[in-house]
């Protein structure tokens, strides 16, 4: 018990140093547990070992939800023909590109098997993805594709993976199987997806408490996974679609505090489990390396780059191809070549493949696996070109393609939401104070807090209108930089009301919270 302590404690410290390292350096954190990863792996001492089954059951599931949370159900919905494209037709593509080329130089390997490992590092994952992208400055609507593409992907990966799978170990590929399959899995997950999302929201806004509010958060996607599972539906999908309703605003429902602090939980959990998994990839070299010894290495060489190189090549390839296609086919306006270039890099694998590979039965029809270990090599090589190499590399390549942000637009359409918002709340508060027979005392300092709101949103865009596109994060990042040392000084000044008498440690906290709340929208 003590050693599983010590390894859990040493794990979280190198979550809590890579981060700190990463943001200091400005490297992806992920890349820098993945290397911290494989030193470990090679050290005397206790190891973790990837379980496909606890991947899948515990850690996908809080990960894929958190992030549909974040994810945007209008933006996936504009961009659904682009989004299918990616998450169907691109990882079909990728999945039989890579079993053709394998086939090539492993002839022996049974075409299921090759499908099998090719649908293994098919899908990006969006864990890996966006951790990498959002840190590097992907642009906003290149990160919607990619977290749409990264959200449902897995759902085609993962079941041509298990008809692949069972054709090994049973009695053939069926492609109209496959098809039946699929499409059975896709329809069972969206259904119990919805089904979920509509009952959790119903009770969510029965409950007042915020902390009852996180626990029935934290409990929806595992609930989710394995309601959809049992059925013989995509559990991956079923998850998806729950978050993707569950996050998208309704104007009703949670507390803001609740709301508050349901996004603070899930950060932190977030971050946990990101770099628990980083981690654990790098660990995972020591037991690849273990089985190889029976495969020449030029096979291996051979058999790793082909791997790579389809998943590498395919992308772009299907990319440009997308440019190609009518309007009304795409969806939405064309990439263009360096957003094509952009979104081709974005395309990280991580622990989704390496539990797809990890899950590949050691049998089959009585006898070993054949090729198992080779598959598990390809598959690793994989993630690591990809994580390590492309997230190093990500932020180089946008900065060097220069991509436009329209940053002002965004900006310029926040603050006149928040301002339409704000006089509309003020005329019914008008109407409110005088249908309800409000004193006159009260009405006016209410009205002067909402005026006061109209006046700064007003400003606010004056400035915008005033600065140039060179000037806006500047000027925004010097005024951010300002209220935070504004809301440092008046934290100050409270703990020494507190330390002098004047002030209680419960009025303290109040106050702090207070401040903490004006303090998180500065990001905003």
């Amino acid at each position: 018990m003590k050693a599983h302590v010590a390894l859990a404690l040493a794990a979280l410290a190198s979550v809590l140093l890579a981060e700190l390292v990463a943001r200091r350096l400005r490297l992806p954190s992920a890349v820098i547990l993945v290397v911290v990863g494989l030193a470990y792996g090679e050290l005397p001492g206790p190891n973790l070992t990837l379980d496909p089954a606890v991947v899948l059951t515990l850690i996908l599931p809080p990960l894929l939800y958190s992030t549909a949370l974040r994810a945007s159900l209008v933006d996936i919905r504009t961009n659904l023909r682009s989004v299918a494209s990616l998450s169907i037709g691109l990882t079909l593509a990728t999945t039989f590109a890579v079993a053709g080329l394998v086939s090539l130089v492993v002839p022996d390997l049974p075409f299921s098997l090759a499908v099998a490992l090719g649908a293994a590092v098919a899908p990006p994952d969006p864990v890996a993805s966006l951790a990498i992208g959002r840190r590097a400055g992907l642009p906003p609507h290149l990160t919607t594709l990619v977290e749409g593409e990264g959200l449902l992907n897995d759902a085609t990966a993962l079941t041509t993976y298990q008809v692949a799978v069972a054709s090994a170990v049973g009695s053939g590929l069926s492609p109209f199987h496959a098809v039946g399959t699929f499409a059975l899995e896709a329809l069972g997950g969206l259904g119990i997806g919805l089904a979920i999302a509509l009952v959790v929201r119903v009770v969510r806004r029965a409950i007042d408490d915020p902390l009852v509010g996180n626990g029935l958060s934290l409990g929806v996607p595992f609930a989710t996974y394995i309601a959809a599972e049992s059925i013989h539906a995509s559990g991956v999908l079923a998850v998806v679609v729950a978050g993707l309703m569950l996050g998208h605003p309704t104007g009703g429902g949670a507390s803001g505090s609740a709301r508050l602090q349901t996004r603070s939980v899930w950060l932190l959990l977030d971050f946990l489990l990101e770099g628990f998994v980083f981690l654990l990839i790098g660990q995972q070299l020591p037991q690849i390396l273990d089985g190889l010894d029976q495969y020449g290495a030029g096979r291996l060489a051979a058999a790793s780059l082909l791997t790579v190189g389809g998943v590498l090549v395919v992308r772009p390839l299907w990319l440009l191809l997308a440019r190609q296609l009518p309007r009304r086919l795409r969806g939405g306006r064309a990439l263009t070549v360096r957003e094509v270039a952009a979104t081709s890099w974005a395309g990280t694998r991580g622990v989704i493949t390496l539990a797809a590979v990890f899950a590949l039965p050691l049998t089959a029809h009585g006898a070993a696996l054949p090729y198992r270990d080779l598959m598990l090599f390809c598959a690793y090589v994989v993630v690591l070109v990809t994580l390590v190499g492309q997230g190093l590399t990500f932020g180089l390549l946008l900065a060097w393609l220069k991509l436009p942000v329209n940053s002002r637009g965004e900006r310029r359409t926040r603050l006149e939401a928040r301002l339409a918002a704000a006089k509309v709340a003020a005329a019914q508060l008008d109407e409110l104070c005088v249908d309800d027979g409000v004193a006159s005392e009260v009405a006016a300092r209410v009205r002067r807090a909402a005026q006061t709101q109209i006046d700064r949103a007003e400003h606010n865009l004056s400035v915008l209108a005033e600065i140039d596109d060179a000037q806006i994060d500047v000027v925004t990042g010097e005024a951010a930089r300002l209220r935070h040392f504004f809301i440092d000084a008046q934290r100050e000044e409270l703990v020494r009301w507190r330390d002098a008498g004047r002030l209680s440690d419960r009025g303290l906290r109040d106050l702090e919270k207070e401040l903490d709340v004006e303090e998180s929208r500065l990001s905003v």
